[in-house]
């Protein structure tokens, strides 16, 4: 059964809620895919389910009251309103909280106790290494975890790095200038972000240098402070690369190792760097090691079963 109601903003500039071009009331409106909302000057009419009317208006009376107590309200405090934070506990998260929200509105959280352990370890230590096999949702929770401190203001900038390293393929037979020719490498990190930050907003934020992604040579010689910086498929850097990513680390600054040390696609697989760097860190306090295995994927149930016959099958 659907209704309609009228919300009559009083004594506060709609502006002040709906945010420059409307990006807040958008915000907002994203959370509730079924609900027709249009706004017109101080009023807002809603057109759908009770539930969703009632729901929105909750929503709304938050965010309104957040304004009272901060001079702008943005996307990020309709977030905010959603994950359930307050100033207590906007730095933790309990096990089964989210994460961020996707661009469907679509909750991102831990899916298992893993994951779960990951999530804890980054906010309790500067410095995490995730390994474990394909699918099991390293490198996607790692970037949700960047994409929440970047949104709460906990960093200025991520940066998202991969070894550039052939997997079959030669980058001299691809097509393209040198990006092109990179891009490859690199679109696991696109697709993750482009399912947590709305496109035109994801390429205003590397257009402005806010998100990064690079292969791992141009991260030599950079001091990375109040970043968070992803290293993806870490068993393909060999030990000296992977001391070069891990001190770039400035102030501020939170790193995380992923890799899965059964896919290394280095000429000589003995060069990886991945668990040598793990065993050499393994005592020293701010560093932690979160090991993912085959019953931890997350993929179709297929790809925990494909991975255990090919291991299956490692001399």
């Amino acid at each position: 059964m659907s209704e309609k109601q009228t919300i009559r903003l009083e004594a506060i500039d709609p502006i002040e809620i709906y945010g420059a071009a409307n990006r807040n009331l958008e915000a907002l409106c994203s959370y509730f895919p079924n609900l027709k909302v249009a706004a017109r000057g101080d009023e807002i009419h809603l057109d759908g389910c009770p539930e969703d009317i009632e729901s929105f208006k909750k929503k709304l009376t938050m965010l309104i009251e957040r304004r009272k107590h901060k001079t702008v309200v943005t996307p990020y405090d309709v977030e905010d309103i959603f994950d359930g934070e307050s100033s207590h506990d906007r730095y933790r998260l309990s096990g089964d909280a989210v994460i961020v929200h996707g661009n469907d509105g679509k909750p991102i959280k831990a899916r298992n106790r893993t994951q779960e352990e990951m999530v804890k370890a980054y906010f309790e230590n500067d410095l995490l290494f995730a390994v474990g096999p394909a699918g099991t949702g390293k490198t996607y929770i790692a970037i949700a975890l960047a994409v929440r401190a970047l949104k709460n203001r906990e960093i200025k900038r991520i940066i998202l790095t991969r070894p550039a390293v052939e997997a079959g393929e030669r980058l001299g037979f691809l097509p393209g200038d040198l990006k092109d020719k990179l891009d490859p490498y690199l679109q696991p990190l696109y697709d993750a972000l482009g399912d947590m930050i709305p496109a035109k907003r994801l390429q205003e934020f590397m257009a402005e240098g806010t998100i990064q992604i690079a292969p791992l040579a141009y991260m030599r010689g950079r001091t990375l402070d109040r970043a968070c910086v992803i290293l993806d498929e870490a068993q393909n850097t060999n030990l000296g690369q992977l001391k070069m990513f891990l001190t770039r680390m400035g102030c501020d600054a939170k790193f995380i190792v992923t890799g899965d040390a059964s896919q290394i696609d280095l000429p000589n697989r003995k060069d990886s760097g991945l668990l040598k760097g793990i065993e050499l860190t393994k005592n020293i306090k701010g560093i932690k090691t979160i090991t993912f295995r085959n019953e931890d994927i997350v993929r179709h149930p297929l790809v925990a079963k494909i991975v255990k016959a090919f291991d299956s099958n490692i001399e």
